[in-house]
């Protein structure tokens, strides 16, 4: 058997995707039983968090195993084959140990070095124990990546290159300001009371605000989670609502993490702009707010020239109702937009903007273009030649850490917020710094990948060598009767002294070749020496089967971790 990791996570998929695919804790333990069902697997475990979601089997067959797990995965998680394929990483024997382990030390987190995936990894553990889908292979796998987890965190400095999702999220809400400083009496709400957001109520409430409410769809773990805030010795205001309080909720509070199991949205954008309203914040950015980005003209374009509110009557766009500022890919001024009015309003565009008439002329345009994007940080919008400001700061700060997304995207579009999820923290941990730990913690599994796979090949050949010894042991036991046969006048004393010299010499004869071959399977391509060995002895292949079903039997039986 070998083991098989099929998954996709943040580093192979857009959010979107990722989104799409996430797996909801009913829909985890189905994909676990029919894997263990299904022909090539024997063994499942599924690690799913916020931007990743793997599938580990032990199958006999590679190729048969990657098409059923991938089938799996698609059909479990509602989205197509098809569609999914792209986005897959295939991960084999030595290579998926790396890339778990990897995994464990936070190296392929979407913040490097966060240690909440090892709870994580022993959450998944703990699941396939209590359905008995982690044989001994993925207990000893999953159980010692969390050793490999801890080792890197203890041993080198990798928590000083990561954080916690948290942390990063918060300090890309509060920008350039120290979140200590930001947070310092401001009023959070903490939506949600799992794991990541009873770590978003005690990172608030030790960056000092001054009241953290939780509101949660069950009444006792969120009184729970204002229990354990109460007795961090913060000093923190804590109070438990129930869900439908939300909305009120907002119209009060500064800050909001959002991160639940929901499937569908938790906050949508209207509840947003209605808290915003009752605080007297203009719901939708205007141009009074955030003057829009500089024209064509403006940048210096020798034949461009502004649109005046004349060009814009015959356009079958609502520019009006549209956020200023175009979004890289468009998507803020063209959402929902159908494909007939799209072209429309592109031949529009074509028609009221003249373009450049000679190289030098586009060349200049494109690099004035390119000098706007740089310094506002988007490609800016050709509209009036009005100089860019600032936006205000804004009075409702959202983290949405929930995957499926529990806030309204739409809501980037709503004045006076800012949201920060999971697709914009992937963008910005892609330029985050890398620590010298790192090169470090990548030694470190290296080194537990090479021991493992010396575990995992002499784990290969004890069966065989266990199977050898219940044969000489019969041997022995055989020859013992035969000699009482021919001798039956030997008493107690002479026979216990034979036998035991009979075993003596049958395990010193079988001690040097065992260990050695045990010593020769660890090593890379030492798989056949089990054969070998089978074939030597002549020993009855369905024995060691057995054997080696009985140890996966212990393995499956054992309790969660």
């Amino acid at each position: 058997m070998s083991l098989l990791v099929v998954g996709l996570s943040h580093r192979s998929a857009p959010v979107s995707v990722l989104e799409r695919a996430a797996l909801s804790a009913d829909a985890q333990i189905k994909l676990l039983q029919d894997t263990v069902a299904a022909e090539p697997a024997t063994e499942a475990a599924v690690l799913a968090t916020c931007n990743r979601i793997e599938l580990y089997a032990d199958v006999d067959k590679f190729h048969a195993g990657v098409a059923e797990l991938s089938t799996l995965l698609a059909q479990h998680s509602g989205v197509g084959l098809d569609e999914l394929t792209p986005y897959l990483y295939v991960h084999y024997e030595d290579r998926a140990v790396h890339h778990l382990f990897s995994v464990a030390c936070g190296l392929d987190s979407m913040v490097v070095g966060e240690g909440q995936i090892l709870g994580q990894i022993k959450d998944s553990l703990a699941r396939a124990q209590d359905l008995h889908t982690a044989g001994r292979l993925l207990n000893d796998l999953f159980q010692q990546a969390l050793r490999v987890g801890k080792r890197a965190h203890s041993e080198t400095g990798i928590d000083r290159a990561g954080q916690s999702l948290v942390t990063f999220g918060l300090e890309q809400l509060s920008r350039t300001t120290a979140v200590q400083d930001w947070a310092r009496g401001k009023k959070a709400l903490v939506i949600g009371a799992g794991s990541m957001s009873s770590l978003a109520a005690a990172t608030l409430a030790r960056a000092g605000v001054a009241e953290v409410v939780v509101a949660n769809r069950t009444a006792d773990r969120a009184e729970r989670l204002v229990e354990i805030l109460g007795e961090g010795g913060t000093g923190v205001s804590a109070r438990a609502v129930a869900m439908d309080a939300v909305p009120g909720e907002l119209t009060r509070a500064d800050i909001a993490v959002s991160c639940t199991g929901a499937t569908g949205l938790v906050l949508a954008s209207e509840t947003v702009a209605g808290a915003l309203k009752d605080r007297g914040v203009p719901a939708r950015l205007g141009a009074d707010e955030v003057p829009p980005a500089p024209t064509r003209a403006a940048l210096g374009g020798t034949n461009a020239r502004s649109l005046t509110a004349a060009d814009e009557e015959n356009c079958p766009l609502d520019l009006a109702a549209v956020q200023s500022g175009f979004s890289v890919m468009g998507e803020a001024a063209v959402a929902g937009m159908d494909a007939a009015t799209l072209e429309q309003h592109a031949a529009w565009v074509d028609n009221g903007i003249p373009r450049p008439q000679s190289p030098a002329d586009e060349a200049e345009a494109i690099a004035a273009l390119a000098a706007a994007a740089a310094t506002v940080g988007r490609i800016p919008e050709r509209r009036r030649p009005e100089p860019v400001a600032e936006a205000p700061e804004p009075v409702l700060y959202l983290l949405d850490l929930a995957m499926p997304r529990d806030i309204d995207a739409a809501v980037h579009r709503l004045g006076g917020v800012r949201l920060v999820d999971i697709e914009s923290l992937a963008e910005a941990s892609a330029d985050a710094p890398m620590a010298a730990d790192v090169d470090q913690v990548r030694r470190i599994v290296a080194d537990e990948v090479a021991a493992f796979g010396a575990a995992l090949r002499a784990a290969h050949i004890t069966p065989t060598v266990v199977a050898l010894r219940t044969m000489a042991a019969d041997v022995v036991a055989a020859e013992i009767a035969r000699l009482e046969g021919r001798l039956p006048g030997l008493d107690d004393k002479h026979r216990a002294e034979i036998t035991q010299t009979v075993k003596r010499v049958v395990d010193k004869l079988l001690h040097a070749p065992t260990e050695r071959v045990k010593q020769l399977a660890a090593e890379p391509g030492g798989a056949g020496y089990a054969d070998a060995l089978r074939t030597l002895f002549d020993l009855d292949p369905e024995t060691v089967a057995a054997v080696s079903r009985a140890g996966d039997s212990t393995e499956k039986d054992r309790g969660p971790v």
